[in-house]
């Protein structure tokens, strides 16, 4: 299986302008269509109804010391395929 970065972003940021950016983020997933560009790289996506959600944290102890802390969303489809319905949760709870 070969992967194919088609766009990649990261910058740091305020926390009240990452969480702009995942609101946007997030009326562009409920419309199902978002655009994403930095200076000449664009890409446009059409996302299906369903979707996998991932959500991962992770803790990286530095040799630096200290210790770096990441939360990374990941929303997966395979283009052609609309899923199989909505599956019921798996016991994820945000809050």
């Amino acid at each position: 299986m070969k992967e194919t970065v088609l766009f990649k972003s990261e910058e740091k940021m305020a926390r009240t302008e990452v969480t702009a950016a995942l609101r946007t983020i997030a009326d562009k997933i409920d419309s199902g269509q978002i655009a994403l560009s930095m200076g000449e790289d664009q890409v446009s996506l059409e996302i299906p109804e369903n979707v996998t959600l991932e959500l991962k944290a992770e803790e990286e102890v530095l040799r630096s010391g200290g210790i770096k802390k990441s939360l990374e969303i990941e929303i997966e489809w395979k283009e052609g395929q609309e899923g199989e319905g909505k599956s019921p949760a798996k016991g994820v709870t945000i809050s």
